[in-house]
């Protein structure tokens, strides 16, 4: 069962942090409205795997580091297979 990522998840992740973690945050929405444009569902492995699509084609290093980051916060919030 996959969990579906909603901005109040998001919000809530984030919390009294979110100056530290602005730009994350900012792909992360924009990741998640494009996702939703497309599809009805937003699952963290729809985020992860759009993320390591940037990941493979920037150049940018300010971005990868911005895009690694997201991705380790998506990942650190997605639970385990049982």
């Amino acid at each position: 069962m996959q969990t579906t990522t909603t901005e109040e998840q998001l919000n809530a992740y984030f919390g009294a942090n979110t100056h530290n973690y602005a730009a994350e945050k900012k792909v992360i929405s924009d990741i998640i409205y494009n996702l939703r444009l497309q599809q009805t569902d937003v699952s963290n492995k729809h985020l992860i795997l759009a993320l390591i699509g940037l990941l493979e084609t920037e150049d940018d290093i300010a971005k990868l580091d911005i895009y690694r980051n997201a991705l380790e916060m998506i990942v650190q919030k997605t639970p385990d297979d049982l």
